[in-house]
């Protein structure tokens, strides 16, 4: 008797950067391999852990460019760009080979029922993988499972009588490093174009977003509220925040307009992954830089906007904690490579391993900051099991 075949979409309706389609069933690596062509056929295999790149056929059209996470014998997650029509085309595809299709929350049942799951970091991958925003995120939080957090967890309840505990602090401390490098490609990351009235700010997120979401002009203070843009760069989504220009004289008035902007731009500027300081290059203008005290701890970087004019800012005004500073023009465009490979320079993201272990939950952070602190190996046993299953106190 031939075994069914189940497949739904993970992710919610609309658009997206990335859609999830999930196939389950004995026999479904057989489906894949029918529809699915890698990018390279060296080191190939359809083993748990595995991450696939490569496209989804439909005879001799091709639908998209995937990955494709192999998280058990009978069970495949095809990451696909999140265009609704394009997992619309793949669901098509796989009824055309029997597949019955479900809902999202049918074929989790469906799941966690048949293969009787206990591991909650593979649980919580399954439900987080859906909600990121790259493939590059995806990537990172399957290999969470049977690499990464998984391994770790095993590894560290395996050797916990014999490595010092001092060891298994400073692993730790290096997964919430990591973990927070990680969360910038997963969920994507938040940047804050901020700096002086009328240094090109709008322009730059124009720029960056490559499409007209600002009001350019050349009078001073255009931007009053706050616009949005969205952009991928590489393994990254960006989120561009244009605020009102930063004006102390405005900020010391009050039940005014330009004082309520001003403070939601610093508002704005305190929720942010990254601050992009926009200064205008081509004039020596005074600006109160203790603006940016309460900010120091951030991610930041002066952007030297106008920089195809005649230059006379004067760049040793910088405090130290701004002095990592990019020439750019928004207007003519140069530049903006500089300022992309900053971004990713910044943001730590450039080099980083996918297979790195991180923490891509709330429980999971929780956990491992109890570990940090824990001198007691009886208690580090009982937080390292919960890691790995979901153990109520």
């Amino acid at each position: 008797m031939e075994k069914e075949l189940f497949a739904a979409v993970m992710t919610g309706k609309g658009t997206g950067a990335i859609s999830t389609v999930q196939v389950f069933g004995e026999n479904s690596e057989s489906v894949i391999k029918e529809i699915f062509k890698p990018a390279s056929e060296k080191h190939l295999r359809y083993e748990s852990g595995e991450i696939l790149l490569g496209t989804i056929h439909d005879g001799p059209k091709t639908i998209d460019q995937v990955t494709i996470g192999c998280e058990a014998d009978s069970s495949f997650a095809i990451h696909c760009h999140g265009n609704p029509l394009v997992a619309e085309l793949i669901i098509k595809l796989l009824r055309k080979h029997k597949i019955k299709i479900l809902t999202d929350e049918q074929l989790q049942i469906k799941i966690l029922s048949v293969q009787k799951q206990n591991d909650a970091i593979a649980q919580e991958a399954m439900t987080v993988q859906a909600q990121a925003k790259t493939l590059e995120g995806t990537k990172i939080v399957l290999n969470q499972v049977d690499y990464g957090l998984g391994k770790e967890a095993r590894e560290w309840l395996r050797d916990i009588d014999t490595i010092p505990i001092s060891s298994f602090h400073k692993q730790v401390e290096d997964i919430l490093s990591n973990s927070a490098i990680a969360k910038l490609i997963i969920f994507g990351c938040k940047i804050i174009l901020t700096g002086p009235p009328n240094t090109g700010k709008s322009s730059l997120l124009n720029c960056l977003a490559g499409k007209q979401k600002s009001i350019v002009t050349d009078i001073s203070g255009t931007t009053r509220d706050w616009v949005t843009a969205n952009c991928k760069i590489e393994s990254m989504s960006l989120e561009l925040i244009d605020t009102a220009g930063l004006d102390d004289n405005l900020l010391v008035q009050s039940d005014n307009i330009d004082n309520t902007a001003q403070k939601k731009s610093l508002e704005l500027i305190g929720q942010a992954d990254l601050i992009l300081l926009v200064l205008d290059n081509s004039r020596d203008i005074e600006f109160d830089y203790g603006i940016f005290n309460d900010f120091t701890g951030k991610r930041i970087i002066t952007v030297l906007n106008k920089s195809d004019l005649l230059p006379k800012f004067n760049t040793n005004k910088l405090p130290s904690f701004l002095s990592n500073y990019v020439k750019i023009s928004a207007k003519e465009q140069t530049g903006i490579d500089n300022l992309i490979s900053s971004i990713r320079q910044t943001c730590n993201v450039a080099d980083f391993d996918p297979r790195s272990p991180i923490c891509f939950t709330d429980r999971q952070k929780k956990l491992l900051e109890e570990l940090k602190s824990s001198t007691s190996k009886k208690k580090n046993r009982v937080i390292m099991s919960k890691l790995l299953k979901q153990i109520k106190d």
